[in-house]
């Protein structure tokens, strides 16, 4: 093997282990945008489920304070999904910029091993010719060696 394909070599090495890297961090960044989502989604539950059960009640003569205190709790509600909800955007965002650099990283690679395929080709190509024409000039030492009158 060349020194310029063991060159070309270690650098697939690395690109590879980019790729395996970048593969890892968009794992991770979708988990963190799943787990994200999740709390989410719990909130708004819960934010249904408080509702669900005051509406229940809407017939009943509730005291003012009482009502203040609901209205302020789900208040206070909304404000946690609205910033859950600024966290699972800033996930979602991180979770796109990791499959981007995932997609550079794949396609660094598939660049450097098409490249590798085509100087291994062009190392066979220069073999053959090499032994095509040591075969042909054994051939030709063979032919005037027969040819000399003895």
């Amino acid at each position: 093997m060349s020194s310029a394909l063991r060159g070309l070599m270690v650098a697939v090495d690395a690109a590879e282990r980019q790729r395996d890297e970048a593969r890892r961090l968009l794992q991770n960044t979708r988990s963190a945008q799943m787990a994200a989502q999740g709390q989410l989604d719990q909130l708004q539950a819960y934010a249904n489920e408080t509702e669900g059960r005051w509406g229940m009640r809407a017939n009943a003569m509730m005291a003012p304070e009482v009502m203040f205190h609901h209205y302020q709790f789900m208040d206070r509600l909304g404000h946690a999904m609205g910033l859950q909800t600024t966290v699972v955007q800033q996930h979602s965002y991180r979770v796109e910029q990791a499959q981007q650099v995932l997609l550079q990283a794949e396609l660094r690679l598939s660049s450097l091993q098409k490249l590798v395929a085509k100087r291994r080709q062009e190392i066979e190509l220069v073999q053959m010719r090499r032994e095509q024409k040591q075969t042909d000039e054994r051939a030709a030492q063979q032919y005037f060696q027969q040819r000399k009158p003895l």
